[in-house]
């Protein structure tokens, strides 16, 4: 049997592949709201054979966008814009739909990729950003508000609001987004975070306010369905973040009732050297796994089926996770179900799909008729 198409349990999912759609943002919201785009896109994707689709990184307030056509889930309005998507994805398709809660801290306010990605200015519709301190990403840009007490308390209320909101609209799980430069991941690295109270300096200092923000949505969402957090285990720069205090922040994850570790890695600066290559974020997701038993879903440049089977099959990560290769191939699963034996689920729609020698692919298929 292939340990890709092996079955896991978070909670109440029953998953029966290690095979999940990342979070991919998509920059074509309307002031935070979904568009018919998020209907097609999550659709595909949750057709193509993953046992979970995670929505792109989902605002919680307005401020905490990266771009203006961030998805938002933050008032009324995104919430009603949303429903139809998720209702249409599950009507369609059994994979289970998890979405990822995120602040862009210091990195919002900026413009979409491709209209360059940069800082958006005040006076061109730029808006004020928030961090652990007034430090700015990167040389030349205007600083962030640093987050005073009350500053603090609006975000860890906004991270719970939006949890409430996702359980209404009936997702099955929810991820914080700890990871990529982002505000959760700007407290914990020292590169961002210059504070001197109890949310600054010392690493458990450093980690308060995340954590702090974990167990709150924790206590906000049903306790039946799973909550995980995405890290970057590394800042890939001297005196950043690194996996030693990696392993120290999921160990106190895991106190508190973690699902899974999402193990990415960098983002917190420009000035970051990462070593690119096939698998390169692996070791992350094995350290993790291996020192602490926690769950793990391991990223970065994970592009064949033989690949993701040896990341499961020799205990390096529960789930590989793709991005860029399930958009250029959205039926990635399929083909690496049939070359490593194993079946799928697909819509009775799709049966007549299959090649003749892959016949036995799809579970439960049976076509009849002229």
């Amino acid at each position: 049997m292939s340990s890709l198409f092996s079955p896991f349990t978070l909670r109440n999912l029953n998953l029966p592949n290690r095979i999940v759609v990342s979070p991919m943002c998509q920059y074509v919201a309307d002031n935070g709201k979904a568009t018919p785009w998020h209907v097609v896109h999550l659709g595909n994707l949750a057709l193509s054979g993953a046992s979970m689709v995670f929505i792109e990184a989902t605002a919680v307030e307005p401020s905490g966008r990266i771009t203006p056509g961030d998805l938002g889930l933050y008032n009324d309005e995104t919430e009603a814009a949303l429903r139809p998507v998720l209702e249409a994805v599950h009507t369609v398709s059994k994979a289970a739909v998890v979405m990822q809660l995120a602040h862009a801290g210091r990195k919002a306010s900026s413009h979409v990729p491709w209209e360059t990605g940069q800082l958006i200015p005040f006076g061109e519709g730029g808006w004020e950003t928030y961090a652990p301190s007034a430090v700015p990403q990167k040389e030349g840009e205007r600083a962030p508000k640093a987050l005073d007490s009350a500053g603090l308390a609006r975000v860890r209320d906004a991270f719970v609001a939006t949890a409430h909101r996702a359980a209404r609209l009936g997702v099955d799980g929810v991820e914080i987004h700890a990871a990529h430069g982002y505000l959760l991941h700007e407290f914990l690295s020292p590169i961002s975070n210059h504070r001197t109270d109890e949310y600054g300096g010392s690493l458990e200092n450093r980690m308060r306010f995340p954590l702090e923000v974990f167990d709150a949505v924790r206590a906000a969402f049903p306790a039946d369905k799973p909550v995980g957090v995405r890290v970057s285990a590394s800042d890939w720069m001297e005196g950043g973040w690194d996996i030693a205090q990696t392993l120290i922040f999921v160990k106190e994850l895991q106190k508190r009732g973690v699902d899974w570790i999402d193990a990415s890695s960098g983002g917190i600066s420009p000035l970051q050297k990462i070593a690119v290559g096939p698998g390169y974020q692996v070791p992350f997701a094995e350290a993790i796994r291996k020192e602490t038993g926690v769950t793990t879903i391991s990223v970065g440049l994970i592009t064949e089926p033989r690949q993701a089977e040896d990341i499961i099959a020799t205990g390096k990560a529960d789930f590989i996770a793709l991005a860029r290769a399930i958009l250029y191939d959205p039926r990635w699963p399929w083909h690496a179900a049939a070359l490593l034996g194993a079946a799928v689920d697909a819509p009775p729609s799709y049966w007549r799909a299959l090649p003749r020698e892959h016949g036995d692919l799809f579970r439960n298929a049976s076509f009849g008729g002229r």
